[in-house]
């Protein structure tokens, strides 16, 4: 039964992973076939015949990807490491010094996960309006760490909480400032949190349309989802570029996802055991 059990659990993994994997290598399969063939035959590998790059010749050659690619890499990797930063500066602070009014402050953070932010559109819309930072990507910035700050500081909390007190009293002890005792000794004892932390908010920040779309109106200012946006007409749609910029946006989220993998699955394992 043992290993019957493990053989079950396996199956069930491989299948789901087969099911998660499989549209990612439909869109990159697709993306160099030429446009005939994703239609005709749109789950076979490219061959010598339908093999093309005319969709990745027009997204790079023709189309402002680039600055697209470099906004959403801007934009994203600000408002991550402002939401570690303050995420965790707000959640030692919220378990480390106890007063009064903390479990509000943490009831008030939790709201902050369970109610969506695009619930608020107009008003940010109107807050951006009012601070002449309409079409930014400061704009976005600042909607992202609001965004991003509950759940970092929710996850983070409990992490800091695993800590033992002992050793944050005996840097106290040694006269350590209470800035350095972060930095210095709360800080690396959380890369498994800030892992998890840092791919829960790159991944809806990098795959975000609705921000952008209603934050910015040039085309120097577009991250590069909606930037695909303008391969998609009403009547006719441009699949090879659409393909092949989606391949192309796929990629740093699969890096990212490589580099933090390992504390990635330290901090989920850690938080199980929670």
């Amino acid at each position: 039964m043992g290993r019957l059990s493990r053989a079950g659990v396996h199956a069930v993994l491989i299948a789901y992973s087969l099911l998660a994997v499989a549209p990612i290598l439909i869109v990159v399969m697709n993306s160099f076939k030429a446009r005939s063939d994703i239609f005709g035959s749109p789950l076979s590998p490219p061959n010598a015949q339908s093999f093309s790059l005319i969709g990745y010749s027009k997204v790079l050659l023709r189309a402002q990807f680039g600055t697209w690619f470099a906004n959403s890499l801007i934009v994203t990797l600000s408002a991550m490491a402002l939401t570690l930063l303050f995420g965790a500066m707000a959640a030692w602070a919220l378990t480390e010094y106890r007063f009064r009014w903390t479990n509000v402050l943490a009831l008030y953070m939790a709201i902050g996960i369970m109610v969506p932010i695009r619930l608020g559109s107009i008003a940010i819309l109107t807050m951006m309006h009012a601070a002449h930072l309409n079409d930014t990507l400061f704009a976005l910035i600042l909607v992202y760490i609001a965004q991003g700050l509950p759940m970092a500081i929710f996850i983070l909390s409990e992490f800091i909480q695993q800590i033992p007190q002992d050793l944050r009293d005996a840097a106290r002890c040694d006269g350590v400032p209470e800035t350095r005792i972060f930095f210095d000794v709360i800080a690396p004892l959380l890369r498994p949190a800030i892992a998890t932390v840092a791919v829960f908010t790159i991944v809806p920040i990098w795959n975000d349309l609705w921000f952008p779309l209603i934050l910015t109106s040039s085309s120097s200012t577009h991250t590069i989802t909606l930037g695909v946006q303008q391969f998609l007409g009403q009547y006719i749609t441009d699949w090879n570029s659409v393909l092949a910029a989606l391949s192309l946006a796929i990629l740093p989220v699969v890096v990212i996802y490589i580099i933090f993998s390992r504390q990635l699955i330290s901090g989920l394992t850690a938080g199980a055991v929670k």
